[in-house]
């Protein structure tokens, strides 16, 4: 489990946009299925298709959580061939940036909790705007909080029961990964037989969290991506870029483990 990236950006350095600037950019995601609702009428065994598009803002000259960084489709994407699972689900998403995943989650009918930086306010907003493109209203239909890592503030106390934590590329500072780990491990203390799902980008061989995992009494699996996108005919390469992404799957040294990672 080794991460790196280059050094991150600030709120305060976002460049002057304009609106060439930015751009939405859109993630469709499909699935042929057999169709089993007794429609006889379409024959015995007929492809069903299902279809969801997302649409997210992008500013290419903003900072880091303006951008849909690559691990953010594939952990879309195992979320959408686990969609039935998802339904009623509560998910919290941690730097949700343009919040791709939590978004899908929540479109998949999830009851999805979005989360960044509190002292970012503008990374807060961008959230919320990319909630708005897809017809979800903050505070209605999805919610947008700010959180510290590493600083159990009220924010953290006031979150409400979850079943699953997700991220994409939150391990993108090897300053913040005890933080991150901290805050994983207290919200799995405090909802016990939840999960924390994330991607991640390979960057350096140097960083690891494996000493931060033992010492919180944190249990990590990889998960297999072998599969993932076939069903929706998807090469995932075409979103890694030549990048190395991994899966993995967080929870409480002590908790038992089952075989389905989204029960």
């Amino acid at each position: 489990m080794r991460f790196h990236m280059n050094a991150s950006s600030d709120d305060n350095e976002i460049a002057a946009t304009t609106a060439s600037a930015e751009h939405i950019r859109k993630f469709v995601f499909s699935c042929n299925v057999d169709d089993a609702d007794g429609d006889r009428s379409r024959g015995p065994i007929e492809a069903v298709v299902e279809r969801l598009e997302i649409k997210i803002p992008e500013i290419l000259q903003g900072a880091y959580s303006f951008y849909t960084w690559p691990s953010a489709p594939i952990l879309a994407h195992f979320l959408w061939e686990r969609r039935q699972t998802l339904v009623c689900k509560r998910i919290l998403e941690l730097g949700a940036g343009t919040a791709l995943p939590g978004i899908l989650a929540a479109k998949c009918g999830a009851q999805v909790l979005l989360s960044d930086n509190c002292i970012l306010p503008k990374s807060l907003a961008h959230i919320r705007k990319s909630c708005q493109a897809n017809q979800l209203q903050p505070g209605v239909d999805i919610d947008v909080v700010g959180l510290s890592w590493g600083l159990l503030l009220n924010s953290v106390f006031r979150l409400p029961p979850l079943d699953l934590i997700i991220a994409a590329d939150c391990f993108y500072d090897p300053s913040v990964f005890e933080d991150i780990i901290v805050t994983v491990a207290f919200l799995l203390e405090r909802n016990r037989g939840a999960k924390f799902i994330f991607s991640y980008q390979e960057r350096s061989a140097d960083w690891s969290i494996e000493a931060l995992l033992k010492k919180w009494k944190l249990h990590a699996a990889s998960i297999n991506m072998d599969e993932i996108g076939k069903q929706s005919g998807v090469d995932l390469l075409e979103f890694m870029g030549g990048h190395t992404i991994h899966l993995l799957e967080i929870t409480l040294e002590d908790q038992e483990r089952v075989g389905d990672l989204v029960e």
